[in-house]
């Protein structure tokens, strides 16, 4: 059992003391936990105690500069009312807004305070209670204070976000539903086989330096390195990553990756393909990005598109397992997960996979496409 399973217990079975500052004595001293502020925590977790008559709580909770200290571990709301003690994740992605003191915040300024009311008790559909702490945790993971603090800056101050929503032409969207049947083909050519070639080859040449990279705790870096192992464009750039990788993997050389689609671009006849290059460590529970949902629809408005997933499954005992598949693969769609809470007027929002199906995937390759669960979620997102 965790240690916010454990917390979770210990709060529940609390429940009707009615008293915050007992309850919060208890828990600090269960726990051995670290006070900053108004903030107590751990290495598992942080937490911040309110009170209220009821459910239904609208007291501030913290400022978001504060709260960045502790974004990247589950910040847990412990809501404290007569009857019943509440708890909610309240990390970046799981607010609506900045209520208090807010005006001025931006992506360069951060101010403002969280309400309890800015706290999403519903996510996408999936309820904001401790049985679903640990899948919610794994979706915001993927996501970067500074994403979420764009995203809660738009909000706050109802600003239009940046960007455009994509809107096909009729034939565009014709070519959208027939995406699928262009996958299918193009899984089924030589030209697919030599694809994987390319990549598997790739890696086996930098298999020391992934291994090395998937040491790297802070899990967007670690990605966006090994990413530029396999489809980087800057050889010196990617020499320079394996000198600092080969000794000690400190001081990586600062670099951005493209913001595109896809990582490794490559026209075959009848086919323009654009792969995104997915690291998973098999061990660890994580929800990788997928897409953005106008700029996959973007792409696949055009009539040779093939979009695909290149993973690499790094094991316990840095053994390597690649696979090819196409974004349509049967149980890919089953785990991908739209966050519609990134949606506006100018966006359909986001995607990320459940971490668990890409493990399936890696240990047991696939290329099946249903037709028919591709066009519905073609429509779905589309509806968006």
């Amino acid at each position: 059992m965790s240690e916010i399973d454990n917390l979770v217990n210990f709060i529940l079975s609390k429940d009707g003391i009615g008293d915050k500052s007992i309850l919060e004595k208890e828990v600090i001293e269960r726990f051995s936990l670290t006070r900053d502020r108004s903030v107590y925590y751990c290495t598992d977790f942080a937490i911040r105690f309110s009170s209220s008559k009821s459910a239904a709580f609208s007291n501030t909770v913290l400022s978001l500069s504060n709260l960045r200290k502790f974004d990247s571990k589950p910040f847990i709301v412990c809501l404290i009312t007569p009857a019943k003690n509440y708890l909610f994740l309240a990390n970046t992605s799981f607010l609506k807004k900045i209520s208090h003191s807010s005006q001025t915040l931006t992506s360069n300024n951060i101010r403002g305070s969280f309400n309890g009311s800015d706290i999403y008790k519903d996510f996408d559909g999936i309820p904001n209670s401790p049985e679903n702490f640990e899948y919610l945790f794994r979706i915001h993971a993927e996501t970067t204070f500074e994403e979420n603090l764009i995203r809660l800056a738009e909000a706050t101050n109802d600003i239009a976000p940046s960007g455009k929503k994509f809107v096909p032409s009729p034939q565009g969207e014709e070519n959208i539903y027939l995406a699928p049947k262009r996958a299918s083909e193009f899984i089924a050519s030589d030209n697919y086989r030599q694809l994987l070639q390319e990549l598997d080859d790739i890696v086996r040449h930098y298999t020391n330096e992934i291994i090395i990279a998937s040491m790297i705790n802070n899990v967007n870096i670690r990605g966006r390195v090994i990413e530029y192992l396999v489809a980087g464009e800057d050889d010196l750039l990617r020499q320079n990553i394996i000198y600092k990788l080969r000794n000690g993997g400190t001081n990586l050389p600062q670099f951005k990756t493209d913001n595109s689609l896809g990582d490794y671009s490559k026209a075959f006849e009848g086919f323009d393909t654009e792969t995104d290059v997915k690291t998973k460590i098999m061990l660890l529970n994580s929800n990788p990005k997928a897409y953005n949902l106008d700029k996959i629809l973007n792409f696949l408005s055009s009539d040779k598109s093939v979009f695909l997933f290149y993973f690499i499954g790094i094991d316990s005992d840095n053994s390597l397992k690649t696979c090819l598949v196409t974004m349509f693969n049967e149980e890919l769609l089953r785990g991908t997960i739209t966050l519609r809470h990134w949606a506006g007027r100018n966006s359909r929002g986001v995607s990320q996979f459940d971490g668990k199906i890409i493990n399936n995937i890696i240990l047991n390759p696939s290329n099946k496409i249903d037709k028919a669960q591709a066009r519905e979620f073609l429509t779905r997102i589309l509806s968006l």
